[in-house]
């Protein structure tokens, strides 16, 4: 998640991407709750080549929901408007705002309706406790009280889980990644990225550096995908690689459920289609391998959901302290730096 779920990052934080070897940080810190990455959460880009488990002409991939029950209203809305051709997948993180148990149960219920991964929210929910914390193996960059708050959350969340033991062991036994065809084009579908559920390899800044560039290139060379799409570190962007002479693309969609943009307050999801989204609610877009893949703006019902978000995380909460005002400010991002362009030559 975001490192966590949501979290704001200043802008040009150094973010970590696991398991790259070209950055690392001190063993002490990297052991930390919420800071260390489990090993049960890495795999290799290879699992990615595989038969599709999903094929469709428009998939939509939202992470980072976070528990906003008004954007997953707002998505099922926007995916009615374009008809049955449409499949949802919620690639983790649809839970950590949702400690009221009716919201939690909403939000599970609805998600397992459609494709699902688990992300290191419903990871560590499901479980009686962990030595991850909130499962987000943040970089050195995050505060220690950031750390610790989100840990915090997760031990509030994870107490709400328990009161639903059925749903919670469905979310422990969501997979980490899915594989899906769109047209003629084959997508990697994770939480984190392409070797580790929470991988922050797909970050912005960490996409734009030629080093890690070729790490993410040698990923699609394993994997054998023409897109990557995640989430995770809680700010989009869409990169573009040329691999092999081939045209690939890593399309992050920061958060579903929040502001992704300084001044805004709708959040974003991937789609990825055989033809061009039409409505205005396109922010920006490539062509790779013969499919759009696009950021769609999510216009929730925003008073009511900081409403719903103040009930369960009043003033001096530790959900209030890290994401109120990004919730009303937005986060402190541009789409100009969100939007498609080439990676460095890798």
């Amino acid at each position: 998640m975001h490192g966590g779920p949501g979290l704001e990052l200043r802008r040009g934080a150094r973010l970590s991407a696991k398991p790259d070897p070209a950055r690392r940080e001190a063993p002490d810190a990297r052991e930390r709750p919420g800071r260390n990455c489990p090993l049960a959460y890495r795999y290799s880009p290879r699992v990615f080549d595989r038969e599709p488990q999903l094929e469709a002409e428009v998939v939509y991939v939202a992470g980072g929901l976070y528990g906003n029950l008004e954007a997953l209203a707002a998505i099922q809305a926007l995916a009615a408007r374009e008809g049955r051709a449409v499949k949802i997948v919620f690639n983790g993180d649809f839970h950590w705002f949702d400690v009221r148990p009716d919201d939690f149960s909403a939000v599970t219920d609805e998600a397992l309706r459609h494709a699902a991964l688990r992300g290191n929210v419903e990871t560590e929910v499901a479980v009686d406790e962990s030595d991850a914390g909130c499962g987000c193996a943040y970089p050195a960059d995050v505060s220690d009280a950031e750390v610790s708050r989100s840990n915090e959350i997760m031990a509030r969340l994870r107490a709400t889980a328990r009161l639903a033991p059925g749903p919670r062991a469905r979310l422990g036994a969501l997979p980490m990644h899915l594989t899906a065809r769109v047209g003629d084009a084959r997508i990697g579908i994770v939480h984190g990225d392409a070797a580790s559920l929470a991988g922050w390899g797909f970050a912005q800044d960490r996409m734009d550096e030629p080093a890690h560039a070729r790490w993410i290139a040698g990923a699609f060379r394993d994997a054998r995908v023409d897109v990557f799409a995640s989430a995770h570190t809680c700010l989009p962007a869409l990169r573009l690689f040329d691999v092999d002479g081939r045209r690939a693309a890593v399309a992050n969609n920061g958060a579903a459920g929040m502001p992704n943009f300084a001044g805004t307050r709708y959040g974003l999801l991937t789609r990825i289609a055989t033809r061009a989204f039409s409505g205005q609610e396109r922010v920006y877009g490539a062509q790779v391998a013969g499919v759009h893949v696009e950021a769609l703006r999510i216009d929730y019902d925003h008073a009511r959901w900081l409403g719903r978000f103040v009930a369960s995380w009043p003033p001096g909460s530790p959900a209030h302290a890290s994401y109120h005002r990004r919730i009303v400010e937005g986060a402190r991002h541009d789409p100009g730096v969100a939007a498609p362009r080439l990676a460095a030559a890798v």
